[in-house]
């Protein structure tokens, strides 16, 4: 009946978007209502079931339209990039209090007080935007404080609107970091999400799967007119890594289960039996 993407557009025939009237059938449709992200993880499945799927996974703070609430599940559409999906309610929560800081460590963790020696409380992935409401220095240490009373490393923070110079710079942060299918986070990422969230905290909005990404960011270029440079991206079926200069890249993958370097001559004759040779090149 439609051909919208139905990851990027909240539609079923029960319920639907309101924005989408008159584009698909649906007995109801509802404007939604906003809600933040106020866990710091939360997985996005693509059905009400903690056994179907993770499609991606938004970071505390991030805004939210809630389409329905139903037995512990909402339906929801990320005002960030767009992405539908269901999550767990108690993830979420008002959006009252506008954040001040995100978080540009790859991991950092939350005390209780400010107190680098106190049991942690919790930790949070780059990207996560908090609300700071204040400041402590303990032993040459400064401590953020949160809206929640708990407190973070003031270095792991940085106000919303300061943003990183080099997006492939901070891709290279998460070195190491293990691969997870669906991962949006420095606990666990892919490929696409690597380059999504690099991305995010240099300024620039990229949408979250690989090939929305080889569609929608830059420009596309043939490498043997034009030489590879650093920020690059390459493309293969389903996977994507990022150029770090003119011969090696950096990318999530499922090779070494890790955020890796690898020579790009070296990987394309490593993927080319599974999944044949790159399918496009753009350029940010």
């Amino acid at each position: 009946m439609t051909s919208l993407d139905r990851r990027l557009n909240a539609f079923r025939p029960d319920l639907a978007d309101l924005r989408l009237k008159g584009q698909v059938d649906a007995s109801r449709f509802s404007a939604g209502e906003s809600a933040r992200v106020t866990t710091p993880v939360l997985d996005v499945h693509s059905a009400p079931d903690r056994g179907a799927g993770m499609d991606t996974q938004f970071l505390c703070g991030q805004l939210v339209r809630v389409f329905e609430r139903q037995a512990g599940w909402a339906w929801v559409q990320a005002e960030r990039d767009g992405y539908v999906g269901y999550v767990s309610e108690a993830g979420l929560g008002d959006c009252n209090e506008e954040a001040t800081h995100h978080v540009i460590a790859q991991r950092s963790f939350v005390y209780p007080k400010a107190e680098l020696k106190a049991p942690i409380i919790g930790a949070h992935s780059m990207g996560a935007s908090l609300r700071v409401v204040g400041e402590e220095e303990r032993r040459g240490t400064r401590y953020f404080l949160l809206a929640s009373g708990s407190a973070m490393i003031a270095r792991h923070l940085s106000p919303i609107s300061s943003l990183e110079p080099d997006y492939v710079t901070v891709a290279e942060r998460f070195l190491h970091t293990p691969y997870l299918w669906g991962g949006a986070s420095g606990f666990g990422i892919d490929c696409s999400g690597l380059v999504q969230l690099s991305m995010h905290m240099a300024g620039r909005q990229a949408p979250r799967d690989t090939d929305m990404q080889a569609r929608g960011i830059g420009a596309p270029f043939d490498p043997a007119q034009t030489p590879l440079r650093r920020g690059d991206l390459v493309f293969w079926r389903g996977h994507v890594a990022i150029m770090l200069d003119s011969l090696e890249m950096v990318h999530a993958n499922g090779h070494t289960m890790t955020v890796a370097r690898e020579p790009l001559r070296e990987a394309i004759d490593r993927i080319a039996p599974l999944y044949g040779q790159p399918t496009g090149y753009r350029r940010p």
